[in-house]
């Protein structure tokens, strides 16, 4: 029984010290030498919130928010932007950086798509401005009414979506958009890092 104990005890200590090595120190170093670059700014309520709607949505498993280096891939050429540095992350909590491209990179999307209606049409039906777009449709983030009332935002749908009635969005789709208009990180860096070329 002691000896069980102490291979017990032993185990426990080495993954603690294993924790503190490779999660805890390299956490502690980030925060204490990144600092957010000119030009980044937290996200305003609504974008945080939207932020909400995007996790809640699973954007992040079709999506990535990470360039690479030029010398990785392509993602420059693409339009995406370019290579995404730490600091870019300074207020993302948890980061959402995505591991699959089944759609483009959202990095930047705020500056290559800046329009509020084509995103909300997007979100409605992505095919209706974007043919190939397999992302799926979210029509439960909008209601068809009669008429358009006091404060609310119509969408604007191509003829073959139109809808009988007005298409209006709703509040998660508003903030849904904000945030993807606030992922814009064309602010300039002092420093890229560049992987080593071989």
């Amino acid at each position: 029984m002691t000896r069980a104990l102490a291979i017990i005890a032993a185990a426990a200590m080495i993954l603690l010290f294993a924790a503190l090595m490779i999660v805890v120190m390299p956490a502690i170093q980030l925060q204490a030498t990144v600092k957010a670059p000119e030009g980044l700014e937290p996200y305003s309520e609504q974008a945080a919130r939207g932020r909400d709607v995007y996790v809640s949505l699973g954007c992040v498993y079709c999506h990535s928010q990470q360039p690479r280096d030029p010398s990785i891939g392509p993602d420059a050429q693409r339009g995406w932007g370019r290579a995404s540095v730490p600091a870019d992350y300074v207020y993302d909590s948890p980061h959402l950086l995505g591991s699959m491209r089944t759609g483009p990179d959202l990095f930047n999307i705020g500056v290559r798509q800046p329009s509020q209606d084509w995103h909300l049409t997007h979100l409605y039906n992505s095919r209706s401005v974007s043919p190939m777009s397999i992302m799926p449709s979210y029509p439960f983030l909008f209601e068809v009414k009669p008429e358009a009332e006091d404060g609310d935002v119509v969408v604007s749908l191509p003829p073959d979506y139109a809808v009988d009635g007005v298409l209006v969005a709703k509040q998660d789709a508003l903030d849904l958009v904000q945030y993807l208009l606030e992922l814009d990180r064309s602010y300039p860096v002092d420093v890229i890092p560049m992987a080593e070329e071989e």
